[in-house]
């Protein structure tokens, strides 16, 4: 694991990798179902796609709700920017154009299995954190540096249970 960037206009990202014993097509059913993930994070409260979707493609839009102690409670409508089977995943929060950020599921055969990438940027839009930092400016870096830390944490658990699932397909709690 490990993030780059201290500040936020630097763009700063973050990735996690695993190795599962599971083939490609296998952990591709997983990190595709947008509806799984809301069972995988603490943040993440549900999601629901949008403009009569029912699924990811290129384009399509989903709105994410979460909740976190510090930030409250948010909504944010994502775009499917890349969707590539059974390779990249990929959608930015709010403009896809300009997002507040860009999160990436990247996935490779890898000796008999799957190599797991999740990857997320923050920024370069505006987001709720930017009105934390324009309260107190001074302490941007660490503003930063703990939420870069609490997606490191949660895409861990998330990319950990993708991998318990991907092995274990007769188990359908996470």
């Amino acid at each position: 694991m490990e993030w780059t960037g201290a500040r936020y206009a630097d763009t700063p990202t973050v990735e996690v990798q695993a190795w599962i014993a599971a083939p490609q097509e296998r952990v591709w059913e997983l990190v595709s179902d947008i509806a799984l993930m809301p069972r995988m994070s603490s943040e993440l409260q549900s999601v629901e796609w949008l403009d009569g979707a029912t699924g990811p493609a290129p384009g399509a839009r989903f709105v994410g709700r979460s909740k976190h102690e510090a930030l409250g409670e948010w909504a944010t409508t994502s775009h499917i920017v890349e969707f590539e089977p059974p390779r990249v995943f990929a959608w930015a929060v709010e403009d896809p154009e300009h997002p507040t950020a860009i999160w990436r599921f990247n996935l490779e055969p890898q000796d008999g299995g799957t190599r797991l990438r999740q990857w997320m940027q923050m920024g370069p839009a505006r987001s709720g954190l930017s009105f934390a930092i324009d309260r107190m400016p001074d302490k941007e870096q660490k503003i930063v540096f703990v939420r870069m830390r609490e997606f490191e944490d949660n895409m861990g658990v998330t990319v950990d249970a993708i991998k318990k699932l991907a092995e274990n397909p007769g188990k359908t709690g996470v």
